[in-house]
């Protein structure tokens, strides 16, 4: 029994003045994410950018060859998917071409980011309307309006 209670108490030291509730709640917020487990992948593996190197330690890699406009766009979609990937960028052609090597735990994981993100792109500028049109309706419509210029002043007084 005093194993179990030892198990589940938390003991937290401070140097303070004076204690106040949001200084407590402060070190109780600190406590807690010191306490919380770690969102690392098992072995040390991180999800998200790496340099190829260590891409390469874990097997087999793919790659694409992608421009510099949107090296940052794969990037959420790589997390979403659990896609490591690593940046490389080839300087022996003009301009200089990026060269993105990838590795994952299924195809399948690897397969769907990359649809998404293609759809993506690709329906980038379809479903945006343009700002110019949008702005000469509606000068349009606010030119067609008919104004009604005549004042009325009429006062009620209370019912009796």
């Amino acid at each position: 029994m005093q194993e179990e209670i030892h198990n589940r108490s938390v003991a937290l030291a401070t140097k303070t003045a004076k204690l106040t509730a949001r200084g407590l709640a402060a070190l109780m917020r600190g406590a807690m994410r010191k306490m919380r487990p770690s969102r690392a992948s098992p072995k040390g593996v991180n999800q998200r950018r790496q340099t190829v190197k260590q891409l390469a330690k874990g097997g087999s890699l793919q790659n694409i060859e992608i421009s510099d406009d949107n090296i940052k766009a794969f990037d959420p979609y790589a997390r979403k998917y659990g896609v490591s990937y690593a940046l490389q960028k080839d300087v022996s052609s003009d301009p200089p071409r990026w060269l993105v090597f990838f590795r994952s735990k299924d195809v399948d994981s690897l397969t769907a980011a990359f649809k998404e993100f293609s759809a993506k792109m690709l329906s980038r500028g379809k479903n945006r309307p343009s700002v110019r049109a949008d702005m000469q309706k509606r000068r349009e419509m606010i030119r067609d309006t008919v104004r009604d210029k005549t004042r009325h002043k009429h006062r009620e007084g209370p019912e009796l």
